[in-house]
């Protein structure tokens, strides 16, 4: 598969059972209530600012996504960062180039929107999920994320 048959677009209602099973298929596990508070967000809040997207084969199956939270005032900040939550490739195309496709395009959007720097959090042991992000220019932020056990 050649990256001139991927198309890239906002991610619509409509994505979702692709997105869940393309999450499941990576993760090896079902998350549809993590992806149905994220879809609720997105298509049913006046306020939320669509930046999420979806990429497409030549045939319009959904085989990758990213999705990410623009700030609106949470943290004290406003317009000028974003944050990267959620990003899956259907291992059946995953080395074609799709997620970096997914981070530029992501990137290109963010910007048109105002936005300065985003953000995303990985596992310290995922090597590679860093390794995919460092490949595409994200470095050690300087905040630390803190943590607390209940």
């Amino acid at each position: 598969m050649e990256k001139s048959t991927i198309k890239i677009r906002l991610m619509q209602a409509e994505d979702y059972d692709a997105v869940v099973g393309i999450d499941e298929k990576v993760l090896k596990a079902s998350r549809p209530e993590y992806y149905e508070t994220k879809f609720e967000k997105l298509f049913k809040t006046k306020d939320y600012l669509p930046t999420s997207l979806v990429a497409e084969d030549k045939d319009g199956t959904v085989v990758g996504f990213v999705m990410g939270v623009l700030y609106m005032g949470e943290y004290g900040i406003y317009r000028e960062e974003a944050t990267l939550d959620t990003i899956g490739v259907d291992p059946d195309y995953e080395r074609k180039g799709i997620g970096k496709m997914l981070i530029d395009e992501f990137l290109d959007h963010l910007k048109t929107l105002g936005v300065q720097k985003i953000n995303t959090i990985v596992d310290w042991n995922d090597s590679k999920l860093i390794h995919f992000f460092s490949a595409n220019q994200f470095s050690p932020s300087k905040s630390i994320n803190l943590e607390r056990s209940l």
